[in-house]
């Protein structure tokens, strides 16, 4: 079991838990394709409950919130997330309904297709936020998509009113909610995704239209190629490590949970990216969207690789 480290803050992440069944294959299925030979695993999942663990592997005092239904995987799912050392108290059981399923696979290269049965996620809502924040005036609350627009937002407003960090994740891609217009939360879509808020167009260009939009700092992960920001009207890109990738899914949900741990902590936007992207690189060499983390060996790899200079841009006008 991980525990926070002293001095970590407190984040809460309102989101999905899924159970992820995998087929590990040579290649991707083309339109009505099947390919044969594969390996089947099982993974736990879900976005929220994945950046939850990626938090909590990272040191943070983690709280999640989100609902299982109540078969099979439910209760297993929960327990999972409680040996991470997350506090899993708001974690609703919902009659009638399945525990959420992913559908996933992935190729030889280490890239993935996703389908996702949403089951007791589609009931997730942030009632317990309130309770969670109050008399608590520093922390990250971390969301995604992967749940009802209304829970977002009734998050967001919610730690918005006591002066918390808000951390949202564009995903899976859909439109914003217009309640986080002007809302300054920190948004972190991938290239996809941030088409699809923004339309199509150069990453730069689309992060300085989302801040704009929002009012707050945007976060695009590209992948292999890192990760770009946009704040206060400077663009800074983050190189990713060199790695060997074997599996690549679950890689943007590190990225939050250690984003979320370390703005919790303390660290700047830039400095909490360097460490959100050395981890979701370190990430994609395991199987698994929640293959262990290691913060002390993310650490040495992003110090040996210091060579790699951050290129920022001067503030648009």
């Amino acid at each position: 079991m991980t525990s926070a480290r002293d001095g970590a803050g407190r984040v809460v992440v309102v989101g999905s838990v899924n159970v992820d069944l995998v087929a590990v294959v040579d290649r991707l299925p083309g339109h009505g394709e099947t390919v044969i030979g594969g390996q089947f695993e099982r993974h736990w999942g879900g976005k929220g409950a994945n950046q939850a663990v990626a938090a909590a592997q990272f040191g943070a005092a983690v709280c999640f919130v989100g609902a299982v239904g109540n078969d099979e995987f439910g209760e297993p799912a929960i327990e999972a997330l409680s040996a991470e050392g997350i506090d899993t108290s708001h974690v609703a059981r919902i009659s009638g309904m399945s525990t959420g399923v992913a559908l996933i696979v992935v190729d030889a290269a280490g890239q993935n297709q996703i389908a996702v049965a949403s089951g007791a996620n589609l009931a997730v809502n942030a009632l317990a936020v309130n309770e969670l924040l109050a008399g608590d005036t520093s922390g990250v609350l971390l969301t995604n998509f992967e749940v009802p627009d209304e829970a977002v937002v009734a998050a967001v407003l919610a730690a918005r009113s006591v002066g918390w960090t808000v951390v949202v994740n564009p995903a899976p891609g859909r439109a914003l909610p217009p309640d986080l217009q002007g809302s300054g939360v920190i948004l972190t879509p991938n290239e996809q995704e941030l088409a699809m808020i923004v339309g199509p167009g150069e990453p730069e260009e689309a992060a300085r239209i989302l801040g704009e939009h929002t009012g707050g700092p945007v976060a695009v992960t590209l992948g292999e190629r890192g990760a770009l920001l946009f704040e206060r009207g400077t663009t800074t890109r983050v190189p990713a490590l060199p790695v060997q990738p074997r599996d690549t899914t679950g890689a943007g949900d590190v990225f939050n949970g250690v984003l979320a741990a370390m703005l919790a902590e303390g660290a700047n936007l830039v400095r909490a990216a360097e460490l959100a992207v050395g981890a979701a690189s370190f990430s994609v060499e395991r199987p698994g969207a929640r293959a262990p983390l290691d913060r002390s060996e993310v650490e040495r790899r992003l110090l040996r690789a210091d060579a790699r200079p951050l290129k920022r841009k001067n503030p648009v006008s």
